[in-house]
């Protein structure tokens, strides 16, 4: 199977354990210079429709994923789902 990264994007993540929609993924980790993908990104939920920002983003380890299908991600390890800010970008004037 011949995936783009950019198909990630409109795939849904699911955690098989609880059934929970995590939603989609934003973005990916890789290690540099082997280009070897380590984690996969979803956004976290909007707070009060978007105004107060967003929670946490879910940081999926690769090896967390026990699925890649052609509509969703499954994810198998509750445990290995961690939840990181995402970084402040700067403002450039």
């Amino acid at each position: 199977m011949v995936c783009r990264f950019s198909d990630f994007r409109y795939k849904e993540v699911i955690c098989v354990r609880t059934g929970q929609r995590l939603g989609y993924v934003c973005d990916a980790q890789f290690t540099w210079p082997e280009g070897r993908i380590t984690a996969l990104v979803v956004p976290g939920k909007a707070r009060y429709f978007g105004m107060f920002g967003r929670e946490e983003d879910y940081v999926l380890p690769w090896e967390c994923i026990s699925r890649i299908g052609d509509d969703i991600i499954l994810v198998e390890s509750e445990h290995g789902i961690r939840r990181e800010k995402r970084p402040k970008r700067p403002v450039s004037s």
